[in-house]
């Protein structure tokens, strides 16, 4: 694949990435994995709803059974989720699949059943990583209790892989990813944590690198987010304490940069004019802007700009043309000079907590806030709120999107809104 130039929109630029790392056609109104094709947020769906409710707008809306933050997966007419579900005292953590175009369930497969469930933080589910969909295959993640891949048509359990047994804190949350035949994926725990290459095909392990970084609190939640830098592939994955990029094929370290005593680490990082945008956690979070081709140790040497007002600490940012856009977790949304830090400007949202990621599709973007309200504004540097709305129910999962749709994931229920 070629070096693709900075200038390149970014959600072709995104779409581009998604048809070269993960090895299947994915179109362009598909959401094949957590942030969209690419993983940065970008759609290339159009004639989205702008304003809805829970009764205005709604196509359909499904039951989902148990409980989980996974966002939904959108792909050829069907849309895939993932969900932890009591079975007495056991813990049932499932896959399952709705047809889009009516919200009738096609499967419901049971991945494991977990005898021995690990306490959580009570904002969090068992099942909040995002599914990824490639070649057929669904591939789900349960972080510490297991990963899987699952025929996207049957609903069959191809392999399963559960040696990677680690002590979390507050339970999982980071997504996978894929990168040719390797699906990659963070265990960032109590101690020892590191991050992991499974075999695609197999389940196996292909590499597994220890993080190397000393901090009070190792355990983070963070996607990784494959780039290309110079003709060559990198994984750029967060951590307590440094944000570190891998070589793909052999999980050797290529270079890191330091954020002090940073943890709980939940933002995927994001890519555009040859800068990836990092957030690094609890307790304040900084954004950095760090440039990708250095080696080694890159703290003092590769640091574009940083900005430390109203960052993130589980939403992910946005960028789109030459502005960088996201959201704290109260509700305040910046618009920031991607290429320099510059603060553009800052406006409140509507009132509530944010965990979900902001998404840019059909020339809008789209912010959702964990009492399900949601705010479209116009992309500028002018802030232009369009509409404001409210489905009416919890929820902290992220967008998923298709032509025409968005899907909204709450408590208990999943929402086709538009047509």
């Amino acid at each position: 694949m070629k070096s693709l130039p900075i200038s390149l929109r970014p959600s072709a630029f995104t779409l581009a990435l998604s048809l070269g790392f993960a090895g299947t056609i994915i179109r362009a109104e598909d959401w094949s994995e957590f942030r969209g094709p690419g993983g940065q947020g970008h759609s290339a769906a159009t004639n989205l709803p702008t304003e809805w409710s829970n009764q205005k707008n709604v196509k359909w809306e499904a039951s989902v059974p148990g409980t989980g933050w996974a966002s939904p997966v959108v792909v050829s007419g069907r849309v895939y989720l993932t969900t932890a579900e009591e079975k007495g005292s056991d813990l049932s953590l499932r896959a399952l699949a709705f047809d889009a175009t009516s919200g009738k369930p096609v499967w419901d497969t049971e991945v494991f059943l977990i005898k021995e469930v690990t306490k959580i933080h009570g904002k969090n589910s068992h099942a909040s990583p995002t599914p990824i969909f490639a070649d057929g295959k669904l591939y789900v993640h349960f972080g510490h209790d297991g990963t899987a891949c699952v025929d996207a048509t049957s609903g069959a359990v191809v392999w399963k892989q559960e040696s990677l047994r680690y002590p979390p804190v507050h339970g999982n949350g980071g997504s996978p990813i894929l990168v040719g035949d390797k699906l990659i994926f963070s265990c960032d725990a109590q101690k020892d944590p590191f991050i992991v290459a499974l075999n695609k095909q197999t389940g196996e392990v292909a590499w597994k690198t220890p993080r190397g970084v000393e901090t009070k609190r190792p355990f983070s939640f963070a996607t990784p987010l494959a780039i290309e830098v110079n003709g060559k592939t990198q994984v750029i994955s967060p951590a307590s304490g440094a944000v570190i990029a891998y070589d793909p094929e052999n999980g050797q370290e290529i270079w890191r940069c330091g954020y002090g005593e940073g943890y709980s680490v939940v933002p995927r990082p994001v890519y555009a004019h040859g800068l990836v945008y990092v957030c690094s956690g609890f307790n304040t979070a900084t954004l950095y802007a760090i440039r990708p081709d250095g080696q080694g140790d890159v703290t003092k040497t590769h640091i574009a700009w940083e900005h430390s007002k109203t960052v993130p600490k589980e939403s992910s940012v946005l960028v789109v043309d030459d502005l960088l856009y996201f959201n704290d977790d109260k509700g305040v949304a910046s618009c920031l000079d991607a290429k320099t830090g510059e603060v553009i400007w800052q406006e409140r949202l509507a009132a509530g907590g944010y965990s979900a990621s902001p998404i840019y599709a059909d020339g809008k973007i789209f912010f959702q806030n964990e009492l399900g309200k949601g705010t479209v504004i116009k992309p500028g540097r002018t802030f232009e709120k369009l509409a404001e709305n409210d489905i009416g129910e919890h929820g902290l999962a992220s967008y998923g999107v298709t032509d025409g749709a968005l899907f909204i994931r709450t408590d208990s229920k999943l929402y086709r809104i538009g047509g």
